[in-house]
């Protein structure tokens, strides 16, 4: 049992490979982007471990889980139990915190009730989830969620003619009924025209009396403003505590402020009046991680060196993952995916468990080339602990750090699925596969063509979050990196202080559409045009040819699949049994354009759309998704299942024909194989030859030496950063010694 052994891997564009992966080391999956690392990865090990596990459930358990589909291989043996660190969001309810996920404030509040004074309960009271600890005013959340009166109405519509915008007052509802007949407005008035008495009336009053005729009786009743009435609901809810159909009222007319009464602590006063060395669980709750582990640090009471010792253990380890500038109040949903990922990891590393196998998706996304080192210690430690490791990764530090490494080529999408390179990390740079020649190929520092800046734009004192009032001159009209550590300050210079004062294009990484339904079609409009095209050749309409409309299968209502909510396990999807993932109903599948049907469209990829598509607007369209590296995405695939660094370069491609701007990108380099980083790079300078400014947050060595500009931030995280390091061109940077990227840049360009 010293390999995993897999035979004939077929999922997704796997070309039917054998390998034998080492148990109990630490083992990278690489290959350019959409070679078939997460197919080998998640969709074939994870999920054979993850079925296998279910297997063992009892009889009892099973029926009451769906079954999950084997992957497509023809054996695996030798897994152990599998559990995936990705960079998911750790939830989105306000209520989960840093300190509440990684179990510190667990520990926390059983400290207080041991040790605080004056005692004023036991551990729940503590909490700021349980009725005798919250804040009574905002039941916990630290938060007020109010609704935002001016969002709620428009005064250019009587009542009848649904003034009224949320949506439980829609016109024909129960509640629009209610206060069209109610008799206390008249539902004919348009709102401008409404004196302050009746609008205070309409949306604010308590308990108003007024009678109806109910079947020749009448009744009495109290009447409750429409504010008074949906706070009611609203005000203690989080987001994803909210029925799915109220959740974008939610997000159009809720407003956040700070708790007046608790003023964001949560807590009531009782428990804010215990305190322990000085201090409340609140105020400890709001310390930076690193300023919290000194405070503990200072407690040597032998009665809780219990508690202390495994509150600093994993304090510890989130500080040694480069994290340490968060603090155990903050919401788990304002996380970034790398700072999720690294949270999941650091409570890993306090687990017992031995025997596991870690799957672990890009944990490098977000790290400077020093937290990178940290990682790798981290790694390390989970594996000689007796589990094995699985990471798929593109960065070269993490790669050449492994015990064995799987090169998956030789390029994406059908080209790729081939097992190109498996042995040890010193074998890979003499390889003849994707990553081995990309690893030998040194890249160009173009010392002597670096741009000069055409102009500046200035900021000056700024102090967004942990700024030191700093000043600095940002060049235009080149390409200018802004570096440092997590949390050094780099987006709180750029989004909380550059955006704003300076007109600017941010092309982030967020989704380009919230709905699962959007896809590259969809989202470049050829969709329209392609359904238009099915539609005259079956002389039929163009409707019949959505997945959104007539022609989706009714069982799954176009998705294809259908999740399943598997509680204590991660949700699955399962293709619907109907339409067998192709969304549509059968007579639709019938239909023929060019000899293919609508679904054949939506699983070609980009790079088969460029052979197969003949009109000039389409095969621009796809040529511009090609040049930013997304050649291997399919035409359908939901936009929701993009990477963040495949969102960014799918908005990037919108840019590629437009000058004069200053683009803003964050970390264009994430989930991009060094190879695409290089592809990357030239289409950013046709930018900037273009005669765009271009703003790239970026920690990649390979983009920094690139750069005309830098701007080094730090020294450290959080508290500890917010400072101008270093600023200049490359060769400059790596020769100042109080800049940390200037120490790792020397050595990446050879540097004297």
């Amino acid at each position: 049992m010293e390999h995993i052994e897999i035979r004939g891997a077929r999922t997704h564009n796997l070309k039917n490979i054998d390998l034998d992966i080492p148990r109990n080391k630490f083992v990278v999956v690489t290959g350019v982007s959409g070679s078939g690392k997460s197919s080998l990865v998640f969709d074939t090990i994870y999920t054979e471990a993850q079925r296998q596990l279910i297997e063992t459930f009892s009889t009892f358990a099973r029926r009451r889980l769906p079954k999950l589909t084997r992957p497509d291989v023809d054996e695996i043996k030798n897994l152990g139990t599998g559990i995936v660190i990705d960079q998911k969001r750790l939830g989105k309810t306000l209520r989960s915190t840093v300190g509440t996920a990684t179990e510190i404030y667990t520990y926390l509040r059983l400290l207080f009730s041991r040790a605080a004074e004056p005692f004023v309960g036991f551990s729940h009271v503590y909490s700021f989830n349980h009725p005798e600890g919250m804040c009574p005013s905002c039941k916990g959340l630290g938060k007020r969620i109010q609704l935002d009166r001016e969002a709620m109405y428009d005064p250019e519509l009587s009542l009848r003619e649904g003034a009224i915008l949320h949506p439980d007052y829609k016109v024909g509802g129960y509640y629009w009924r209610t206060f069209v007949s109610v008799g206390l407005f008249n539902p004919d008035k348009k709102l401008k025209d409404f004196a302050p008495e009746e609008l205070e009336r309409l949306f604010d009053a308590e308990d108003v009396e007024y009678h109806y005729d109910h079947s020749g009786v009448e009744v009495k009743k109290k009447w409750t403003g429409l504010i008074q009435r949906l706070e009611s609901y609203y005000v203690q809810k989080a987001e994803d505590e909210l029925p799915k159909a109220r959740r974008d009222a939610y997000q159009k007319f809720l407003v956040y402020q700070e708790c007046n009464s608790c003023q964001g602590t949560r807590l009531n006063d009782t428990v804010l009046s215990a305190q322990l060395n000085g201090r409340n669980i609140a105020e400890l709750s709001g310390m930076e991680l690193t300023d919290l582990d000194d405070f503990f640090a200072g407690l040597t009471a032998n009665s809780i060196q219990v508690m202390v010792q495994k509150i600093r253990s994993v304090l510890q380890h989130l500080i040694g993952i480069g994290v340490g500038y968060l603090t155990l109040n903050r919401a788990v949903a304002t996380l970034s995916g790398g700072e999720s990922q690294r949270v999941k990891m650091a409570r890993q590393l306090d687990c017992d468990l031995t025997g596991l196998m870690y799957v672990l998706d890009e944990p490098s996304i977000g790290l400077h080339p020093r937290d990178t080192d940290r990682l790798l210690d981290i790694i390390h430690d989970l594996r000689d602990r007796g589990n094995s490791v699985l990471v798929v990764e593109h960065d070269p530090q993490i790669i050449e750090a492994a015990d064995w490494i799987v090169d998956i080529g030789p390029k994406a999408g059908r080209h790729g699925g081939q097992l190109c390179f498996e042995g040890i990390g010193s074998m890979l740079r003499s390889a003849d596969s994707p990553t081995g020649l990309a690893l030998q190929r040194k890249t160009s520092t173009k010392k002597n063509a670096r741009r000069l800046p055409q102009g500046w734009m200035e900021i000056r004192n700024a102090t967004a979050n942990n700024l030191k009032n700093i000043s600095v001159n940002i060049p235009t009209g080149i390409l200018c990196c802004i570096t440092g550590v997590a949390g050094s300050g780099k987006s709180s210079l750029v989004h909380s202080e550059l955006v704003g004062r300076f007109p600017a294009v941010v092309i982030d990484q967020s989704a380009p559409g919230k709905s699962s339904r959007s896809n590259p079609l969809t989202y470049t409009g050829i969709f329209d045009r392609v359904r238009k095209d099915f539609a005259k050749a079956a002389g039929t309409r163009p409707a019949l040819f959505s997945f959104n409309s007539e022609g989706a299968c009714p069982a799954c209502k176009g998705q294809g699949y259908q999740k399943v909510d598997m509680n204590f396990l991660d949700d699955i999807t399962i293709l619907c049994p109907e339409c067998e993932g192709k969304r549509y109903k059968p007579e639709v599948l019938e239909h023929l354009w060019q000899g293919k049907t609508i679904f054949d469209i939506l699983e070609m990829s980009v790079a088969d759309g460029l052979d197969f598509f003949t009109d000039r607007k389409t095969l621009s369209q796809l040529s511009l998704l090609n040049r930013v590296g997304l050649g291997y995405l399919s035409l359908g695939q939901s936009l929701s299942t993009l990477s963040g660094g495949e969102a960014q370069r799918l908005k990037l491609a919108a840019e590629l024909d437009h000058a004069g701007n200053l683009y803003i990108l964050d970390e264009p380099t994430t989930g991009l194989h060094m190879s695409d980083v290089r592809r990357l790079m030239v289409i950013i300078d046709e930018l900037v030859e273009a005669g765009n400014s271009v703003l790239i947050i970026e920690h990649n060595l390979d983009v920094i030496q690139q750069a005309d500009w830098i701007i080094d931030l730090g020294p450290e995280g959080g508290r500890g950063g917010g400072e101008v390091l270093a600023e200049g061109a490359p060769e400059q940077v790596c020769q100042i010694d109080g800049s940390i990227t200037g120490r790792y840049l020397k050595e990446a360009m050879n540097y004297p």
